[in-house]
């Protein structure tokens, strides 16, 4: 294999030191004796260099080795155990998850970090991430007890942690669930029996302990998710300070063989196959009606495990960039159209090339500000003291959280075959990465909840918001901007489409509520995939047009000659590119919506088997 890490974080510096509002987010209590922005660049530039020596090698060794499933036991390549234990040791492990922790730092600079060391090994990454999630709720919901045995170990990362959601008879509609609990005569342990499948870091070598977070229904309870509690099981059984004290009756009875990310171990794990799995409640027992708290509790670990793949898709694709740029300007071959006798040229060169490459760098950038100013909202949402505030950032992160999942992960796996297309034949051999690239790629628009589930979530949800004040006060801000800097010289046609494409949202929402108050209710699935990819199309278009303002000001303060000059122009060219040839797709997706065809809803069934 030839897994080639090239990363570059001169973007983040950028967002962090120039773009975002870092300051506010460094005066903060929490921050305010650990972190300066004087220290954000030695900090990203460490964990650029953590990812290239330390992380990159291990690549791989998730197609060479993988992990593998013997006997009930998963190991994985030795070189991730190494891994593991230095992030954590390091302070680049789940610990930066726990807000209690004094010194940890906030979301817009861990995530940069992490985006590296996704992108150097995105099979590896899960078994960090999951854990400090799993360890989150632990910190969120769990009593004295629960947090005392638990908490600590957790987030250093001695105990690894797991969601435990999906079932084989329930996938996403999880309130299908069948696992089960029933109270024993301690108070809040109950005994758990089920089966759970596609379990991330279900089972493996590196820790002594997998702390499961569990979803259950107590016996009694209602049906569907409003009976649903949430357990802490471990693999295995403790006492109460923290002793590791046998088995928990927990197994893992396979690992999926699955197209990417082959060293991160997918389980199917059986609960309680002898009746003798024990489980914590987190919260409160179900109450006299039969509802239950888990399914809320869980959503704080699915939204922040939403955020983290749609971030994940981004470094993949991020990687997939760089290696596409590093060939196109080595790779010699063809003539330029305009004299064909010429000496031959790198490919760069060659107009489509650039079209691919500046494609990639326009998406890339815009995704990874959509990211970046949603992380931001989450460390104003921890620590401002100003209802208001916290009440605004509050509704952008609900409707961004889906925009960052699915329109990431869905446009990485078009970006990453897109890179491939600019190494043509060299990039579907396994001697160049981006064939890995794009296997790995792929799963990140599948797990968290498929996309089309995240579509339905901002349609049939976040547009409804408060009575659709959330959504529309979204929707006022970017139409905003526009109308504010319509006159930003040498930007007054991006404007000005970006103007376009607000009135055009619009006209869609009104469509689709015609078509919902005309009876006409499944036109609202039919088209929320591309309304999603149209709402997250307007928002990047919104923040990647703000860098380019703020980028041609540096370049009028730095001239051409200035080393850094390339960069912000690079920033400029990037917006007015995703301008132009990304965001008219809104524009197509109204003419489709108004149209309303309604062939997927008529076709016969059985014309789609000839």
């Amino acid at each position: 294999m030839a897994a080639n890490f090239l990363y570059s974080n001169r973007d983040h510096k950028f967002i962090l030191n120039e773009w975002l509002d870092t300051s506010k987010v460094l005066s903060f209590d929490a921050y305010k004796d650990y972190f300066s922005l004087e220290d954000i660049d030695n900090i990203l530039d460490q964990a650029l260099k953590v990812a290239r020596e330390v992380a990159a090698p291990t690549r791989d060794d998730s197609e060479k080795i993988q992990a593998q499933f013997n006997e009930g036991k998963v190991t994985v390549p030795p070189s991730y155990k190494n891994l593991y234990w230095f992030l954590n040791e390091n302070g680049w492990g789940a610990s930066n998850d726990d807000e209690e922790l004094e010194g940890h730092m906030p979301q817009i600079l861990f995530r940069a970090c992490l985006e590296y060391i996704i992108g150097a090994n995105a099979s590896f990454v899960p078994y960090i991430m999951a854990t400090g999630g799993a360890a989150g709720l632990v910190a969120s919901f769990g009593d004295e007890r629960v947090r005392g045995i638990f908490k600590e170990k957790m987030f250093s990362g001695q105990w690894a942690g797991t969601m435990c959601l999906t079932e084989p008879n329930a996938g996403s509609d999880v309130g299908d669930l069948l696992t089960r609990a029933y109270p024993t005569e301690q108070p809040g342990i109950y005994r758990i029996k089920g089966t759970k499948c596609f379990i991330t870091g279900g089972e493996q070598d590196i820790t002594e302990n997998i702390v499961h977070l569990v979803l259950a229904r107590v016996e009694g309870a209602k049906p569907g998710t409003k009976g649903i509690s949430l357990f802490v099981v471990p693999k295995m059984r403790v006492d109460d300070a923290g002793n590791i004290i046998g088995g928990n009756d927990v197994a893992c009875i396979g690992i999926e063989h699955k197209m990417g990310i082959k060293g991160s171990a997918t389980c199917v794990l059986s609960f309680g196959e002898n009746n003798d799995c024990l489980g914590y409640i987190l919260g409160s027992p179900p109450d006299a009606e039969g509802n239950g708290e888990g399914m809320a509790q869980m959503f704080q670990m699915m939204n922040g495990a939403r955020m983290e793949t749609g971030h994940a898709a981004l470094g993949e694709t991020a990687v997939a960039y760089h290696n596409a740029v590093a060939y196109a300007m080595e790779r010699i071959q063809g003539r330029p159209i305009t004299n064909p006798r010429s000496e031959r040229v790198p490919i760069i060169k060659h107009e489509d090339v650039r079209r691919m490459l500046l494609d990639l760098k326009a998406y890339t950038e815009a995704m990874r500000a959509l990211i970046f100013k949603t992380y931001w909202y989450f460390d104003v949402s921890h620590h401002t003291a100003d209802p208001d505030e916290l009440k605004r950032v509050k509704s952008r992160i609900e409707v961004n959280t889906p925009l960052v999942k699915a329109y990431c992960s869905d446009k990485a796996w078009e970006l990453c075959a897109e890179a491939m297309q600019c190494f043509g034949g060299n990039g579907y051999s396994e001697e160049y990465p981006i064939a890995e690239l794009c296997r790995d790629v792929k799963i990140y628009s599948i797990w968290e909840g498929t996309n089309f589930i995240q579509s339905m979530d901002l349609v049939g949800r976040k547009w409804m918001m408060g009575k659709g004040k959330v959504f529309a006060d979204w929707l006022a801000e970017i139409e905003s901007f526009a109308v504010e800097n319509a006159a930003a010289e040498g930007f007054e046609k991006e404007m000005a489409i970006l103007k376009r494409a607000v009135d055009a949202y619009k006209e869609i929402q009104t469509t689709i509520a015609g078509y919902v108050m005309g009876g006409k209710v499944p036109m609202l699935p039919l088209y929320a995939t591309r309304i999603l990819h149209a709402t997250a199309e307007l928002a990047c278009g919104q923040l990647i047009l703000d860098q380019a303002l703020l980028a041609a000001r540096r370049m009028a303060e730095l001239g051409s000659d200035h080393y850094d000059y390339a960069f912000y122009q690079g920033k400029v060219m990037a917006a007015k590119y995703f301008i132009h040839n990304i965001v008219p797709n809104i524009f197509r997706t109204l003419e489709v919506i108004k149209e309303g065809d309604t062939s997927v809803l008529e076709i016969e069934e059985a014309a789609f088997k000839i």
